[in-house]
């Protein structure tokens, strides 16, 4: 198998270097610092697997994917290697050939490369097709605005300083650490626009910024209470509490993270 590592990162890309290198099935790799250079190595030689980051500077990898579509010969395997949240990833993770967290481990490595170069050709294909619209999330710059209409003005503001989004009757209260907002728009409608910056649903009307979240503590009702920063607290009902799982990255301690 060929290989060819897209990644900015020198740290990122020698770990990926020494993983290929220490596999017996690779027959070549190489390593591009972006995305332009990876064009320029693409179009004279033939890769089965991309190993590639998200973010770059001048092109993103799901740009350099989408230019890749309908080039001949067929598009390589592509593993998207990528530092970004869960809440993103889990918009395109079963559409994608694979893709592996940073930092990640050789094993994780390894899988990914078994799983890619199984993938028959034409499958690899339409699966990245499909990907792109949820790819296109993952590839948000990280100064990512929201537009608001307020009392005839139209604000721009940061979606990471948004606490809370709460249902107040046809509106939404938009809670921020100083200020508020109340916009005439659904819950529902606001849930769906701000889920891939990290809001989780804990309440029919009640929305959170999981970077906020600084505690939760179960109730005799099946019920939890939730803080977030600055004290206010929540109660999340039963029907949202599996939304709570995505709240960390892994669990430590005895018994589960949440009861049944």
């Amino acid at each position: 198998m060929r290989v060819l590592i897209v990644d900015d990162e020198p740290l990122a890309q020698t770990a990926l270097a020494n993983v290929l290198a220490a596999r017996v099935d690779v027959e070549h790799f190489d390593s591009a610092n972006d995305a332009v250079e990876a064009i320029e190595k693409l179009a004279t030689e033939s890769y089965d697997v991309l190993l590639l980051d998200i973010n770059m500077p001048e092109l993103s990898g799901t740009e350099l994917a989408d230019q890749l579509r309908g080039r001949n010969p067929p598009l390589p395997s592509i593993v998207f290697v990528t530092a970004h949240d869960e809440y993103a990833i889990a918009a395109f993770e079963k559409h994608a050939v694979d893709y592996v967290l940073k930092p990640f481990s050789n094993e994780r490595i390894g899988e990914a490369l078994d799983r890619a170069v199984q993938r028959a050709q034409g499958e690899r294909a339409s699966k990245l097709i499909e990907a792109l619209p949820q790819l296109q999330k993952l590839a948000r710059p990280q100064y990512s605005r929201i537009a608001i209409k307020s009392k005839g003005r139209i604000l721009f503001i940061n979606p990471g300083d948004v606490v809370a989004v709460q249902a107040e009757g046809n509106y939404v209260l938009l809670q921020r650490e100083s200020g508020s907002y109340l916009l005439r728009e659904s819950i529902s409608v606001v849930a769906e626009k701000l889920r891939p910056y990290g809001f989780i649903r804990i309440h029919r009307s009640v929305l959170v910024n999981a970077s906020f979240v600084e505690e939760i503590k179960p109730y005799v009702t099946g019920e939890y209470g939730l803080r977030v920063k600055g004290g206010r607290e929540y109660t999340v009902t039963r029907t949202y509490k599996k939304n709570l799982k995505s709240l960390a990255e892994f669990w430590i301690g005895g018994g589960a993270f949440l009861a049944e």
